[in-house]
């Protein structure tokens, strides 16, 4: 998932004022904009929906995956599957996932590419958990990146 372009990395959206909508994103996205409506729209089979936000501590607009459940006895449940997040001309989802999980997920079934960015996944600080980072051009990731989304939503 290096970069295949000679762009710089630069994260968009810094703006509070202006919303993130398809247009928005499809200017930020340029090529890649074909990539992402095909990611949002395979989010809905998964039971996964954005919420955009903006935030004042990263100075840029970010969305969450969110999974909502009911709960045994009705209540409603969420859980924060991934942040995604617009960059010049791809965008980032990152998935954290609790250190006590790493070997779980290190079975599934998913390329050995993948396979190396979670083992060299560190731990963030003192929180138990590892970001697997996919900074997505294209949908060849796709299949890797929705099996671990879908991994993330079994982890309560």
């Amino acid at each position: 998932m290096k970069n295949k372009k000679s762009e710089t990395k630069e994260q968009l959206l810094r703006n509070p004022d202006i919303q993130p909508i398809s247009d928005v994103i499809a200017k930020a996205l340029v090529e890649a904009n074909n990539t992402y409506m095909k990611f949002i729209s395979e989010l809905t089979n998964h039971g996964i929906q954005l919420d955009w936000r903006y935030y004042t501590d990263g100075k840029a607009w970010l969305a969450k995956g969110l999974y909502k459940w009911t709960g045994i006895r009705g209540g409603q449940n969420e859980a924060t599957v991934f942040w995604l997040s617009i960059w010049n001309g791809f965008f980032k989802v990152t998935i954290y996932f609790p250190e006590k999980a790493r070997v779980d997920v290190l079975s599934l079934p998913i390329n050995d590419e993948v396979k190396l960015m979670i083992e060299n996944s560190g731990q963030m600080g003192k929180l138990k958990f590892f970001p697997v980072v996919f900074d997505l051009y294209s949908d060849e990731m796709f299949e890797a990146v929705f099996s671990l989304i879908d991994f993330r939503k079994s982890i309560r």
